[in-house]
């Protein structure tokens, strides 16, 4: 009996990260896909100059894909550029930007499944790195909030987690997620949040998507959201990102 052909899958996806492979001409790329989630793809020739699909197939290339499914990796047929976000390449501290947001996509986003939100998260993140026009370090603070709630990650902002008082001035733990008071602050790594953190944080995480970039802080407040939530994403992944060490060498070279 003849085996059915294995049908393409036409989906858009981010190419996150690229490979080293034993060809020259070859290229083996993860990507986050809308409807698969993240993928595994060999790419035949693409480093070749004259490939039809080199450029489309790099790190931070946002791509129309064609890939045909194989046994533990697809082999891609085609891919047509959607947005290859060149500006990030004119600033090399919003492109580690950018390599660290496809690092915790490898780590965080689904695979085999649906994802179009954990996709559109990182897309506009990208966006709005490449056009300059809001603060890094309040993307930076978007994209791992929301992309930790998007698994299940989420920390209780309600209030302090032993009297219920809402308002700052309070203490937030990255390691349990919480909120205390003054009265009940016991925890070590708490640190205390304003109140202008403090809606900022439940705008982040509890906002809807559309809104979630739509905010505005004081570079002093911005830089205490974005340490909050680093240390609530490395709290609670246990993991210690490459690009995410190398974003800060860059920061405190001044570079």
């Amino acid at each position: 009996m003849a085996t059915a052909p294995k049908q393409h899958l036409m989906t858009d996806g981010l190419i996150l990260r690229e490979y080293d492979t034993l060809s020259e001409a070859d290229r083996f790329v993860a990507i986050l896909t809308r409807d698969k989630g993240l993928v595994r793809a060999s790419a035949k020739g693409a480093k070749r100059p004259k490939s039809r699909f080199g450029s489309s197939t790099q790190p931070l290339c946002y791509a129309r894909l064609s890939l045909i499914p194989g046994r533990d990796k697809y082999i891609l047929e085609d891919a047509q550029p959607n947005e290859v976000f060149f500006a990030l390449r004119q600033d090399v501290e919003r492109l580690a930007l950018g390599q660290y947001f496809c690092e915790l996509a490898l780590r965080l986003c689904p695979t085999d499944t649906p994802a179009p939100q954990h996709l559109r998260l990182l897309l506009s993140g990208l966006h709005y790195l490449a056009q300059g026009e809001k603060n890094p370090l309040l993307v930076k603070a978007v994209v791992e909030g929301r992309l930790l709630s998007l698994e299940g990650y989420m920390p209780d902002l309600t209030g302090c987690v032993a009297c219920g008082e809402p308002d700052a001035p309070l203490w937030f733990s990255p390691t349990s997620g919480t909120l205390t008071c003054l009265s009940h602050a016991g925890q070590g790594d708490a640190m205390e949040v304003s109140a202008g953190v403090l809606a900022a944080l439940r705008h982040v995480l509890y906002g809807t998507f559309e809104r979630c970039f739509a905010f505005a802080l004081p570079n002093e407040d911005a830089a205490v959201l974005a340490t909050l939530m680093e240390r609530f994403l490395l709290a609670q992944t246990q993991h210690r990102f490459a690009t995410l060490d190398f974003y800060h060498t860059l920061r405190a070279e001044g570079i």
